[in-house]
């Protein structure tokens, strides 16, 4: 997913930017960034955090780097910040997204006479150098800003560092946030509003879908007005957003309450506690256990200190691996007893399918799971929250192949619809496949009610294909 931090301060910056980035450690896979600007020109550095914390990395960098302004990036894979030069002048440019048309908006740079672009491994080209192509075709920073997020197919925010401050650009549809914090004598651009109390900001705008700002250590200045249609992706409440944070005014953990309490009074299992898979599905196991008045307990605890997020490595066998590793089963609250878990979400089953068996071969009587989400039929092509390699992996995909015998089910819309029979079947071949005594997903209109929005305002293409 990626995540990125901008400050513009009368004084120095570099405490600020270093741990406001690093509060979007949660977010990221491989790369950490930071750029700041002063009298003496750009400075910057990139770093490897696929297996490391981002502190660590930058350590030895925080002593080096001077600057008023600056900003930071945790990224998917992709080096960032850039520096670039341009005939808007020299700038350092970070983004969030997913560019679906990299190659056709490559071949137009082509066609318009740019030589050539960096590339990452396996030929890829970096899409925040083919972002960077975009914004220069402008006459401004902020024309240029509004041409790419009119070409851009998928999502992509941004923020600039330039001569004359930084200027934020939120995704057209605004599936990812940007959030303006003020303190005294600074202000602040943020994907996550979780970076502002510990650095003593207050958030002063979120910004709209397509909004462009400027901001300075004086203020900010509107670029661009918002659009009207928004598409903020629903998983930033059940998934990757961090606890504290807020968007559109709406806090993760309380959304995540709310969705276990849908949960719970949904359902009619007899059991005997509650638990949360570490660590996002632990609040949707408090909601449900308040909602439904069965105990909260913690038959598996994390261990953090050395194991990273089993999301983050690139091959399944490693992921699989850190999984288990990092969760430490407790006997004594699992033999004989009537377990529910509660999960943000089923994506391929793999690691889900390893804790089941283990808690079944440590003696539990009952094993039931409830995602906080309905099945994911779709696979998300506007962010990268899941790292499976094709649709075809998913838990859901894996279920309807059974069912049909079809190697390539494209319309899976039946499977999506929660009163079908297909849909019943598919949960029939999940709960076997994973050795549940039962499974139950929460129903898609419970999910955007614990959100707080209209459904048309917030992006659930991947769990009924509405774009």
């Amino acid at each position: 997913m990626g995540g990125f931090f901008g400050v513009a301060s009368k004084s120095e910056c570099v405490s600020d930017l270093f741990y406001g980035t690093d509060y979007h450690s949660h977010l990221g896979t491989q790369r950490g960034g930071l750029a700041t600007k002063s009298p003496g020109g750009f400075t910057r550095y990139i770093h490897d955090i696929t297996n490391s914390q981002f502190r660590s990395k930058f350590e030895n960098d925080f002593v080096k780097i001077k600057g008023k302004w600056g900003i930071g990036a945790i990224s998917d894979y992709e080096d960032q910040p850039l520096l670039i030069g341009s005939h808007l002048g020299n700038y350092a440019i970070v983004t969030v997204g997913v560019v679906q048309n990299v190659e056709t908006l490559a071949k137009q740079a082509f066609d318009k006479g740019t030589t050539h672009f960096s590339e990452l491994g396996g030929g890829y080209i970096n899409p925040t150098e083919l972002v960077a192509t975009l914004i220069n075709r402008g006459d401004s920073f902020a024309a240029g800003l509004q041409n790419a997020q009119e070409l851009i197919e998928g999502s992509c925010s941004i923020l600039l560092l330039t001569d004359d401050g930084i200027y934020a650009a939120r995704d057209r549809l605004g599936r990812t946030p940007i959030v303006i914090g003020k303190k005294d004598g600074a202000y602040a651009a943020t994907s996550e509003t979780c970076a502002f109390p510990n650095l003593d900001y207050q958030i002063e705008k979120y910004l709209g879908p397509g909004e462009i700002i400027r901001i300075t250590e004086e203020g900010m200045e509107q670029k661009k007005a918002p659009g009207d249609r928004m598409q903020i992706c629903a998983f930033l409440w059940v998934y990757y957003g961090y606890p504290s944070s807020c968007y559109e005014g709406i806090n993760v953990e309380d959304v995540r309450y709310r969705c276990g309490a849908a949960l719970a009074r949904n359902d009619d299992a007899v059991i005997d506690m509650v638990a949360g898979i570490p660590d996002s599905g632990i609040a949707h196991a408090i909601g449900y256990a308040i909602e439904a008045k069965v105990p909260y307990k913690r038959p598996f605890v994390k261990y953090t200190p050395t194991w990273p997020r089993s999301f983050m490595p690139q091959k399944q066998e490693v992921r699989d691996l850190v999984a288990k590793m990092k969760l430490i089963p407790i006997k004594e609250l699992i033999e004989g007893q009537r377990v529910l878990f509660c999960e943000d979400s089923i994506v391929r089953g793999t690691q889900l399918q390893d804790i089941i068996q283990r808690v079944i071969d440590y003696g539990a009587k009952e094993v039931h799971m409830r995602p906080a989400c309905p099945p994911l039929v779709y696979s998300c092509k506007f962010l990268n929250f899941s790292r499976s390699r094709s649709v075809l992996d998913l838990a859901s995909r894996k279920a309807i192949r059974e069912i049909e015998g079809d190697e390539d089910t494209d319309t899976p819309d039946e499977y999506a619809d929660f009163s079908s029979e297909k849909y019943a079947r598919m949960i029939a071949s999940i709960t076997r496949r994973l050795k549940l005594t039962s499974l139950q997903y929460q129903k898609l209109s419970d999910l955007v009610t614990a959100i707080g929005l209209p459904k048309e305002r917030v992006c659930t293409y991947c769990w009924d294909g509405a774009e």
